[in-house]
């Protein structure tokens, strides 16, 4: 049996323990690890790295079961000699920056730190059937053979020309499964590639052997997934190495993200898959590896999960593990932050199983036991919830026949709508007027945090965004400041679908979550399920923030070739060519060309020493050597001259 996620994909790692399945390890959005017992329901462990916000966690792979010793324990009697329990504690985690970390979860701290091994991130981690030697593969196009005994590198090597993004060790651990543009097979003992495989044109994110059998009989299967491919290709190993090509495949509605399957040990048995995809759902496969076979399979079974309420909504899954003897399957859905956990028996001779569950009242539950000491009153659906009312609020609300004293009254008998208050309410008075006077802003304001809670509770989308498309810092900073507390957290969560709308609503949404955040840090910081109600708005800003290095990048490299543009534009442009000649050379003739030159001499002398008395008028701002250099010419030039007249 074993379970796969997706490495070297986006999506969030997320892994069940080996064997028994009584863990599940979960590495969120807020950089932090969990473990959850999958008995109890309950959170076994929490980690928190020294760098999780800045390096995140980018691959999760558990250990082999071992042994552990978890303190002082009483001595055991000669028959336990022999009933020795091992269970999963190793869980090796991949970071970003290159660096990874190995936790035990009986000791529930840090078991240790692999450090100077890559130097770009890590995709994928996998563990040799032997509980001290670990593989991991990177950005740097290398795999490291970890000895986890002394925390140093044992082999390195150069695997691919591109990324690694895909790690499986055989089950017999002679073997290793590498992806990068091809997928190689290698032998361990001598780091030398076995076979090689090609037929994915994108990044490979999972590899596992479907097979026990040893390569060498032709029984040797394995899986494979690629990003942005909704098909899982199985291999075989054979005896005359034509082994190039797939030789069957599982179609699957998206890109596969989690897989568990039991290996088949011999022909007579099927292997089983359990493939969670990227869209949330939950497909089985159960199939003889025998041979190559041309048509795709399809799913035997699809398992989907909604809510309970009246327009049901999908709520996805995020692992599966399947158990050895019984048809139950464990179900791992809902959020990162604090996933549900359940044992279902699915009938999969059905086509397509539809599960409805209420998240939310789990979820509760969940978190009244585990996290927080604080009990939270269960509301009913039926009951309404009084929030106490703004102190001092007077706002005048114009429009009106009646007079206050009046309304004061009637206000048993009849109650104005929200809508009535916001259109006797001109929201244009705030607009940026330099007469108005602080009261009147003031006034104003109190206006927008009445409205704006009622617009929350109603759940009125027209008086919501009304109020939200005020732009003005001064009015939002006194607006969120005078909302009450039981407030704060719908106004975050309407600012978030906001941020996820129009661009130009998103702009003005960022204000108003900035002025939040400003004003009731504290009073957020105390509720204890605040990452589960933010975990949407954390994702959603870190997956926009994380565009901003690749957009500079962009940038710079723009700017760099305009700027190489310019420089050979400025270079080619030719300016005002001098049609002065700066030496003339004449050669050498003839008898005739001479005379006739000699008579043009005696000719033109006197013109001849005019013009070389003008070039010594224009020469003398020139250097001493130039100066001179000139001055020996025309002496040599003037004994010509007295030489051809003589």
């Amino acid at each position: 049996m074993a379970a796969v996620s997706g490495s070297g994909s986006s999506q969030l790692p997320c892994a069940f323990s080996p064997k028994s399945r009584q863990y599940l390890a979960v590495c969120a959005q807020d950089g932090r690890l969990r473990i959850w017992n999958t008995d109890s329901k309950t959170l076994q462990r929490e980690y928190v790295p020294s760098a999780h916000l800045s390096t995140t966690c980018t691959c999760l792979a558990w250990g082999p079961c071992r042994t552990v010793k978890e303190g002082p324990q009483r001595k055991r009697r000669k028959s336990e000699a022999g009933q020795v329990e091992e269970r999963a504690d190793l869980l090796a985690m991949g970071t970003a920056t290159g660096s990874m970390f190995i936790y035990s979860t009986a000791k529930g701290a840090l078991h240790c730190t692999l450090d100077c091994g890559h130097s770009g991130g890590v995709n994928c981690v996998h563990w040799h059937p032997e509980d001290n030697l670990l593989y991991s593969g990177s950005d740097d196009t290398h795999i490291i053979e970890w000895d986890l005994q002394t925390g140093k590198i044992r082999c390195k090597w150069k695997a691919d020309r591109a990324a690694v993004t895909s790690l499986c060790v055989s089950p017999d651990g002679k073997l290793l499964l590498s992806a990068g543009h091809t997928i190689n097979m290698w032998d361990l003992d001598t780091k030398e590639v076995y076979r090689k495989f090609t037929g994915h044109s994108t990044a490979v994110t999972t590899l596992c052997f479907a097979t026990t059998r040893p390569p060498d009989s032709s029984g040797l299967y394995f899986l494979s997934a690629a990003a942005h491919c909704r098909l899982l290709s199985v291999w075989q190993v054979r005896k005359d190495k034509k082994d190039k090509n797939s030789v069957l495949s599982f179609t699957l509605t998206d890109e596969p993200q989690h897989i568990d399957l039991i290996a088949s040990k011999s022909k007579d048995e099927a292997v089983k898959l359990a493939v969670v995809c990227k869209d949330g759902q939950l497909h089985f496969f159960e199939h003889f590896l025998n041979g190559p076979c041309k048509k795709p399979f399809f799913p035997s079974c699809s398992v989907q999960i909604s809510d309970t309420s009246d327009s049901p909504v999908p709520i996805p899954l995020l692992a599966a593990a399947l158990r050895a003897n019984t048809q139950a399957v464990l179900l791992a859905y809902g959020n990162h932050l604090q996933p549900v956990i359940e044992s279902v028996e699915i009938n999969t001779a059905e086509r397509h199983v539809c599960l409805t569950r209420d998240v939310q009242t789990n979820l509760s539950l969940s978190t009244e036991m585990t996290i927080s000491k604080v009990k939270t009153p269960i509301v009913s659906a039926k009951s309404s919830v009084l929030v106490p009312g703004l102190p001092g609020h007077q706002a005048p609300v114009t429009g009106s026949s009646q007079g206050s004293e009046k309304r004061k009254k009637h206000v048993d008998t009849k109650e104005m709508s929200i809508e009535e208050r916001l259109g006797g309410i001109d929201l244009s008075r705030v607009s940026t007027k330099k007469g108005a006077s602080k009261e009147t802003l003031s006034l104003q304001t109190d206006n927008f945090a009445v409205l704006l809670v009622q617009g929350l509770e109603s759940n009125d989308a027209s008086v919501i965004n009304k109020v939200l498309q005020m732009n003005k810092d001064s009015v939002i900073k006194k607006t969120v400041a005078r909302l009450p507390l039981p407030a704060v957290l719908p106004l975050l969560q309407e600012l978030t679908r906001k941020l996820q709308g129009h661009p130009v609503m998103a702009v003005i949404a960022i204000k108003w979550l900035k002025a939040v955040l400003v004003h009731h840090t504290s009073y957020l910081a105390s509720l204890p399920d605040l990452a589960t109600q933010l975990g949407v708005l954390y994702h959603l800003i870190e997956s926009r923030v994380k565009m901003f290095h690749k957009l500079t990048k962009l940038h710079g490299k723009l700017y760099l070739l305009m700027t190489q543009v310019a420089t050979n534009d400025s270079s080619n442009t030719v300016g005002d060519v001098d049609h002065t000649a700066r030496v003339v050379y004449v050669e050498e003739s003839s008898d005739e060309d001479e005379a006739s030159a000699d008579e043009g001499l005696h000719e033109d002398s006197d013109h001849w020493e005019e013009e070389e008395e003008e070039d010594q008028d224009d020469e003398e701002d020139d250097t001493d050597g130039r100066t001179e250099s000139k001055a020996n010419g025309e002496e040599d030039m003037e004994h010509e001259n007295e030489s051809e007249e003589e």
